[in-house]
């Protein structure tokens, strides 16, 4: 696109977006809340709660940061393969999303997903090897980047089709309704995703039959390389729930404390048997993918990201609020840096699958006549016996 349009889509999405953290419902309105201004607690241990809260979420965001900068790294060397999608600039949101759910809750999301696995408390170890192609990874080296996988720790992918997820996560959500279960299907998509079918017929089908579902939208502002003003009548994506009766709310995903309050009312609200869809407003930092160059933005755009980055933003909040120092924070970082480069030397040493393994997770359960064949091989072995 003309890089001037693209410009003034930016300065509008900026002016319009991204200035405040309020939650926004479509309903009523509420009161903003400055990113400046600490969050009023009542007496002495509710401060000491946020302190300790605002120290944590610091920590897991930096770990997901700069394990997300090694995997970066990793690309470049050759030893992740097929394609690579990082959350830098949304670990924010990341964390607050996933503070807000029970271990026993599950997990749907897009093809970005590593820093969500590290915050469903999923070993990075295992990630990592996993971005590897290696067997000690959660998928045993068959699903790489895009398909984490992690049944113990209820992620139930990672997937590479933009939406795919949407009809699973209803589906995981009609079952646990099915069976009377208490749990919350929570399911997170980016801004490009809700412009094709499967995303209004899960949240019609969702809000019809009353499902223990959260839909979260993570709107980063561009769908790959455009921008949702030139891809969305209604640009305000939280309102689209009024189409189908279901509350919705939009919230500042650069405060990971407010993305925390948000996720908390949408998931008591699907618990309680009405779903919600939370918008979640954050920028991506990088490109797309990691081979993405983003040529897309401007210079003076790219600068401008720099007041978005969250993990400043919350060191910044750290030292305002005399919780920790500059000195403090660096050594946290170089602590965080040597724990990465450990879990990257044990990916790396991990062994590659064998190729006999590869059709082992095709099915949860033995399928008659199920075919082992490699690709290009004959139907049937030297034997004559089907392969």
């Amino acid at each position: 696109m003309p890089a001037a349009s693209h410009r003034e889509d930016a300065d509008l999405t900026t002016a319009k977006r991204t200035t405040t953290s309020s939650v926004a419902s479509t309903t009523k309105s509420t009161t903003t809340r400055s990113k400046s201004t600490p969050k009023k607690t009542k007496g002495a241990e509710a401060t000491t709660q946020l302190d300790s809260q605002l120290l944590d979420f610091y920590r897991e965001m930096l770990f997901i940061r700069r394990f997300e900068e090694r995997c970066a790294r990793s690309y470049t060397q050759a030893l992740i393969g097929g394609y690579c999608h990082l959350n830098l600039g949304e670990e924010a949101a990341v964390v607050g999303l996933m503070s807000a759910l029970e271990p026993t809750d599950y997990l749907f999301t897009n093809y970005r997903e590593h820093g969500y696995a590290i915050a469903r408390n999923i070993d990075p170890k295992a990630i990592m090897a996993e971005l590897y192609g290696r067997v000690d990874g959660v998928s045993k080296g068959w699903g790489g980047s895009m398909h984490l996988f992690d049944l113990d720790h209820r992620l139930l992918g990672g997937y590479g089709i933009v939406g795919g997820q949407l009809p699973l996560a209803t589906g995981a959500a009609l079952a646990i309704d099915y069976h009377r279960q208490s749990e919350v299907v929570m399911c997170t998509m980016g801004d490009g995703t809700t412009n094709i079918g499967a995303f209004h017929e899960s949240l019609n089908i969702a809000q019809l039959w009353k499902l223990p579902i959260v839909y979260v939208i993570i709107n980063n502002f561009l769908g790959m390389g455009t921008t949702v003003e030139r891809s969305s009548a209604e640009p305000h994506l939280y309102k689209r729930a009024a189409a189908y009766q279901m509350p919705s709310a939009v919230v500042d995903g650069t405060d990971a404390v407010a993305v925390l309050e948000a996720a908390r009312v949408a998931v008591a609200s699907a618990r309680s048997g009405q779903p919600y869809l939370l918008e979640v407003t954050c920028h991506r930092l990088r490109g797309h993918s990691v081979v993405d160059p983003a040529k897309y933005r401007s210079a003076q755009e790219v600068e401008e990201l720099t007041h978005f980055d969250p993990i400043q933003l919350l060191a910044d909040q750290l030292i305002s609020r005399q919780l920790s120092d500059a000195a403090s924070l660096e050594a946290l970082n170089t602590a965080v840096l040597a724990r990465i480069e450990e879990i990257a030397a044990f990916a790396e040493a991990s062994a590659h699958p064998d190729v006999s393994t590869l059709f082992d997770y095709t099915y949860a359960s033995p399928v008659v006549n199920d075919s082992r064949r490699l690709p290009g091989q004959a139907l049937f072995d030297e034997t004559g016996a089907a392969r």
